[in-house]
């Protein structure tokens, strides 16, 4: 189909001479160098202008059958190593010599843009149902071929003419329009690979770029491989069809392909929004946890079309805490920058952020009132969605809405809700306990008091879980409270059994201990939150809860030296044995730093001193085995 438009030298044939109508040496350098970031996108760009042509073609040949397309319409791509030359072929509209230097000859002169105005100027009733969805705008995107090709030929024969002619230019300020000859109506271009470009003569390269940024362009686009044309794109965007004409089986191989998971997905959100934005979405929240997905980035990326060409999955189309979310949004009239790799700052885009969000959380509250499918999904993405809780104020309210807890008084998952309508009478606050191991917190110290007085808290084991509940502050009217923030406001609720066993002289202990301790703590005071257990720890003041210091240092922040609070219990054996020995003089330092490290390990962490412990405790066990045997 494609002459042949050079010598062995690359040379363009001898023709009429002429200069760019804009001044090109500085523009070219740019586009070259600075316009697009990374190189291949050339072909993007190439093969979205022969998409636009052979769509303008099939609209014209409603009213001029003699541009009827042909029935294998393609666009073609031909990797010849050997010369050294790539070729881009179409079936479509094809270029008159002087659209060939009004289209190629202006920088930033966009054919495609001038048919777009064309359409735009006609009535509705003549247009029709299945209008040409365009892509090129810019009448930059052909001179991409410049980053790739030292010498471009581009021959072209207008559809209903027998006249081909050919443009040739080494993008240094000038171009040659000679005669040529095409078999039939199309454009071909030619690039003459630059010696650093020869991955773009490897036909599986090629495809990799086709099947990355223009898979779901309509026309088939075929790669010559082995002398043979191989199919390269999908060819079909499976969101534009309607659902009802997309099979089960369609929709989870798609998912598979933008996910590149391997499983089914839990939920998928198919629609066509229209009105003051118009576009269409295929979104699938996956049935389970990617692997490593806790390492993935923070960022979503739900890829962004544009008239089916994919744009970029860097859109930010969803907020972070619904990265999990796979898919593709696709519009029609989203202003990018001119290589179109960016999007512009425009309120259409934050409009279609916003539907989508509000769109995902929709689906998500319907879904949550199947108890059992939503605890699945929970489990896989319950964390990340609790990250907007912390911070999106926007939807910090919808979130916690939606959130699931594990609880100290019933089995399963609860709500905050449900919570709430559990209240004890007088009860003014929703309590919680935050910890590394779920299956270690229903067992802390920690919940003694409450669980005595029948007072429900929430089992938190995320890392965001020590963030989130002093961000939202309040749900329904009711303060979210740690249970480790000092003294709980338990003396108001009676417990199930009154105390009246014997119970230690705190007023002779507690200034021992302080004494024994040092500044291993901030202070040593009695407690009515423990019930089996001797000791417990509690956070100083009004800083952060110990959970959160946890964490703070495992990621490196620097955290404040904030010595706890030990809290001890009067009613257990042990304090009471302590004030006595204290009250006959006896050193109880020993001690004093066991019940200590006990109570770091109850909440999760090691002793200060490993070795001082285990000395201290063998010597006290052996002291009391002695005792014993005595």
């Amino acid at each position: 189909m494609v002459d042949q438009v050079a010598g062995q030298d690359g040379a363009a044939p001898a023709g009429e001479e002429h200069a760019f109508s804009a001044e090109v040496g500085r523009l070219l350098d740019l586009v070259v160098h600075a316009l697009y970031s990374e190189r291949e996108i050339f072909l993007r760009e190439l093969v979205a202008n022969a998409a636009d042509a052979t769509d303008r073609r099939r609209f014209e040949a409603l009213t001029d059958a003699a541009r009827t397309l042909p029935e294998d319409a393609k666009v073609r791509i031909d990797p010849d190593k050997d010369a050294r030359r790539l070729t881009i072929s179409d079936d479509g509209a094809g270029m008159s010599k002087d659209e060939l230097a009004r289209n190629l000859g202006t920088i930033a002169r966009s054919g495609t843009r001038a048919f777009g105005q064309e359409l735009d100027s006609r009535k509705p009733e003549d247009l029709p149902k299945d209008r040409p969805s365009l892509i090129g705008q810019f009448g930059v995107g052909f001179y991409a071929a410049f980053m790739v090709a030292d010498h471009v030929d581009v021959v072209s024969r207008r559809a209903g003419s027998d006249e081909a002619w050919r443009w040739s230019s080494d993008g240094k300020g000038g171009f040659t329009l000679s005669p040529a000859t095409r078999e039939r109506p199309g454009t071909d271009i030619i690039l003459h690979i630059k010696e650093d470009a020869d991955e773009f003569l490897d036909a599986w390269r090629l495809e990799a770029i086709v099947r990355k940024w223009a898979d779901h362009i309509v026309w088939p686009i075929t790669i010559r491989r082995d002398g043979e044309e191989a199919p390269a794109n999908v060819g079909t965007a499976l969101w534009r069809k309607p659902r009802s004409e997309v099979t089960e089986d369609q929709l989870n191989d798609f998912y598979r392909h933008v996910s590149h998971n391997f499983d089914t997905p839990w939920a998928t959100l198919h629609w066509h929004a229209e009105g003051t934005i118009d576009f269409t979405a295929l979104l699938f929240i996956p049935g389970s946890r990617p692997f490593e997905f806790g390492e993935q980035v923070r960022e979503s990326r739900v890829r962004l079309h544009v008239r089916r060409m994919f744009i970029t999955d860097d859109a930010g189309l969803l907020p972070s805490w619904l990265r999990f979310v796979q898919g593709v949004v696709d519009t029609e009239d989203l202003p990018l920058n001119v290589s179109r790799e960016m999007l512009q700052a425009t309120p259409v885009l934050a409009r279609i952020r916003k539907a989508v969000t509000n769109r995902v959380l929709n689906e998500l509250r319907n879904r949550a009132k199947d108890a059992e499918s939503y605890a699945g999904f929970w489990e896989n993405f319950g964390p990340v969605l609790k990250e907007g809780v912390w911070d999106d104020a926007e939807y910090r309210t919808d979130l916690a809405g939606l959130a699931r807890f594990r609880s100290s008084a019933v089995g399963g998952w609860t709500t905050l809700a449900e919570y709430v309508s559990r209240l004890k009478d007088g009860q003014e606050a929703i309590y919680y306990l935050t910890g590394d191991n779920p299956d270690t917190l229903p067992a802390s110290p920690q919940l003694e008091g409450f669980r005595a007085r029948g007072i429900e808290v929430l089992l938190l084991s995320d890392p965001v879980d020590s963030f989130w509940p002093e961000r939202l502050g309040t749900f329904e009217g009711k303060a979210l409270r740690s249970v480790s923030q000092g003294h709980a406001d338990l003396e108001k609720f009676p417990t199930s059994d009154e105390e009246t066993g014997p119970r230690a002289d705190l007023d002779v202990l507690l200034p021992a201990l302080k004494t024994a301790l040092g500044d291993a703590v901030s202070d040593v005071r009695g407690t009515n939150r423990l019930v089996g257990s001797a000791v417990v720890l509690s956070a100083a003041g009004q800083g952060p809860d110990l959970q959160l210091q946890r964490l703070l240092r495992r990621s490196g922040q620097a955290v404040p030296d904030l010595a706890p609070v030990l809290e001890v219990n009067a009613a257990h054996p042990l304090v009471r044995d302590l004030a006595a020995r204290v009250a006959r003089g006896e050193s109880v330092t020993d001690i004093a730093l066991i019940l200590l490290d006990i109570a770091r390990i109850q909440d999760g962490e090691s002793p200060k001193d490993p070795a001082g412990f285990a000395s201290r405790l063998t010597a006290s066990l052996t002291h009391a085995s002695d005792a014993t045997a005595s």
